[in-house]
């Protein structure tokens, strides 16, 4: 006698993670729920603002002091972050040109080391 294929006795569980985004934008939608600052970001405002301080520092990165002419390899930095403060979040003194991997790196172990 031949045996029948059982159907599976568990289907399969729910995700036991929260959130896993992968893509860019759903990072960043994520990231406007749980911070309301971070619509600032994508102002007209802001974009001057961004584009005033790469200028005023001649597209130069502020801690590794590379030259970087395309845009979207900077970032335009708070120095003292700003945690949900308007009035530091817009202060131009309190911004800085970086380069992206001086960003990702050195500015954030910066950070993590002050919390």
């Amino acid at each position: 006698m031949k045996l029948k294929a059982m159907p599976p006795a568990i289907g399969s569980a729910p995700s036991r993670l929260a959130f896993a985004a992968t893509d860019e934008q759903t990072l960043d939608a994520r990231r406007r729920v749980f911070n309301p600052m971070r619509k600032s970001y994508s102002t007209a405002r802001w974009k001057r603002l961004r584009i005033a301080t790469f200028e005023r520092d001649k597209f130069q990165c502020c801690l590794c002091k590379r030259i970087e002419g395309n845009t979207s390899r900077l970032v335009c930095d708070h120095i003292q972050p700003h945690r949900g403060d308007e009035q530091l979040f817009w202060s131009e003194t309190n911004l800085q040109t970086l380069c992206k991997p001086c960003h990702d790196s050195t500015k954030q172990s910066m950070e993590s080391a002050t919390r």
